[in-house]
């Protein structure tokens, strides 16, 4: 099957796709600030440079868009029919490297909170969506306050 776009114009399109300040991360962000939360954005010193960091809570959050990282049964993951392989290969590679800055993050002691495109859909959901991160985050506070008394 045939690209209906020239590759002028899917190479444009392509280009206006943001790896950074996308929506769902501006509506996570505004929400976590508005709770009073403070955070760093895009760290270059953390494995997978995270969308969110909240160095307090020695937490941090991605904002994972549904296609680029393969959100299985999710139905903003659809495999393109034009370059299946090309794609497949793509998406896969961001999954390893997903689990790898997972894995170094939990090493390093950090919590990591993974928040998908699609949970972010509905404004219903971003609702309690920030409370269960809240949730979390209060929890990550006290555990490490507990973890790090001296006696």
């Amino acid at each position: 099957m045939a690209d209906v776009h020239s590759k002028e114009i899917r190479s444009y399109n392509m280009s206006r796709i943001r790896g950074k300040n996308t929506k769902p991360e501006i509506l996570i962000r505004k929400s976590l600030f508005s709770k009073g939360f403070r955070y760093n954005l895009h760290s270059k010193n953390l494995p997978g440079k995270p969308d969110i960091v909240l160095p307090k809570y020695k937490t941090v959050i991605f904002v994972h868009g549904c296609f680029w990282h393969g959100h299985e049964g999710c139905q903003y993951y659809v495999i393109p029919k034009t370059r299946t392989e090309f794609w497949l290969n793509k998406i896969n590679t961001n999954i390893q490297n997903d689990m790898k800055n997972l894995i170094s993050l939990k090493n390093m002691g950090w919590n990591v909170i993974t928040i998908w495109e699609c949970e972010t859909k509905k404004k219903n959901n971003i609702k309690v969506l920030i409370d269960q991160i809240e949730k979390e985050l209060y929890n990550n506070l006290m555990s490490n306050k507990n973890t790090s008394c001296k006696i």
